[in-house]
């Protein structure tokens, strides 16, 4: 991850950085190119999906999960920057960051849906450390959204079959995704079965005032559970620290359009308690390495993810000219419970505050995400499939 005032650095870098030959489209008619697909054992199908939610006084419960058997909807998964790949594009091998990434962030969608989520050739945190040396190494931009394109043209002509679909994206993977809504699904035939895009961690221009035009010119922003075809975006930042005028979240470069913030725990605004889930161990949201003191005890957990109920809650605000999702945390010291999560860009002990929390933008609202799935669902039913 990278701070806002390198953003212009790398900007320029991307314009003066070495060309990359053509890459050959991938084929996702083979399996190995899927992180997850339904009716096998994959990075979705096999973590467990069980947590231990721990209550203010310390109580740990431990609650089972069950993943759907025969579930209505599909969801469709574009994850985030965090290929350590060498080259400016990932290959296509799925290392730990992917499959880790995959438990934190979309697993538990099993829960209500067929799981898809392809592999691509993303723009690596390699490449990104390459600009800020000044020495960039070659990136093919274009190629990240091909992959997904065709990963999607794919699953619509060989596994969608009229089904309703949510998207689900973080950073790189909801821009990406933000692209694929524009080009391959509004005005089409296929926009009546999306049932929502949950874009986490990027910038969604609407015209100001309104709930569409900018980025997407006709899907509007969910402003309740219940409404289908539209777009949930947000981007995280402690209620403590608001985004300043560098921001790189919760803005948008025209003056006639503002970025979107709608709140996956309270569409219809508001402040409401974040369902947070959060590994237990190492690899809290997409890219951090520590692994959390949950309790005053440190005693370890037998579940791979962990509620703190009541710990976090959020609402969406306008500060500083910025449309974010403001957090809150209600942490009592004398407790022997966890105080903060964390979720900040860091270098070092430096915290990248123009950046919020973005590495745990859906850790802060995964529960929430998930519930809204067959709430629109019956929703989309309701309305004959439309």
């Amino acid at each position: 991850m990278i701070s806002a005032n390198l953003i212009a650095t790398l900007m320029a870098a991307t314009q003066t950085a070495p060309v990359v030959p053509v890459a050959t489209p991938n084929d996702y008619a083979l399996e190995q190119n899927w992180l997850c697909r339904p009716d096998r054992r994959d990075a979705c199908s096999t973590p467990s999906l069980d947590v231990t939610e721990v209550a203010p006084d310390g109580m740990r419960t431990v609650r089972a999960v069950a993943r759907a058997t025969a579930p209505e909807a599909d969801c469709f998964y574009v994850y985030p920057t965090l290929s350590y790949d060498p080259g400016g594009n990932s290959d296509m091998i799925a290392n730990e960051e992917e499959r880790r990434v995959v438990e934190a962030q979309f697993a538990r969608f099993g829960t209500v849906c067929r799981t898809f989520a392809p592999i691509y050739r993303q723009s690596t945190l390699s490449w990104l450390r390459s600009n800020m040396t000044g020495k960039p190494i070659p990136v093919d931009m274009e190629l990240r959204y091909t992959d997904v394109r065709d990963a999607w043209r794919r699953y619509l002509a060989a596994d969608n079959q009229g089904r309703p679909f949510v998207l689900v994206g973080h950073s790189q993977g909801s821009g990406l995704l933000k692209r694929l809504v524009a080009e391959e699904i509004e005005g089409k035939p296929v926009a009546r079965q999306m049932l929502s895009a949950m874009l986490a961690g990027t910038n969604v221009a609407v015209t100001k005032g309104k709930d569409q035009g900018g980025d997407l010119k006709v899907t509007p922003v969910c402003r309740k559970a219940g409404q289908t075809n539209c777009v949930i975006a947000w981007t995280s930042f402690r209620e403590t620290s608001p985004p300043e005028a560098n921001s790189r979240f919760g803005r948008v470069p025209d003056a006639t359009q503002d970025a979107i913030c709608a709140n996956p725990a309270a569409l219809g605004g508001g402040m409401a308690s974040a369902n947070a889930r959060f590994p237990a161990g190492a690899g809290i949201g997409d890219l951090v390495a520590t692994s959390p003191r949950w309790t005053k005890d440190n005693a370890p957990f037998t579940t791979p993810t962990v509620a703190v109920p009541g710990l976090y809650s959020a609402q969406c605000v306008s500060v500083n000219g910025a449309n974010v999702l403001s957090v809150r945390i209600n942490a009592d010291p004398a407790d022997p419970r966890i105080d903060d999560v964390g979720g900040d860009v860091r270098f070092g002990a430096f915290v990248a505050k123009d950046w919020g929390l973005h590495l745990i933008d859906v850790s802060l609202v995964m529960q929430d995400m998930v519930d809204l799935v067959p709430v629109q669902l019956a929703a989309w039913k309701a309305r004959g499939g439309k």
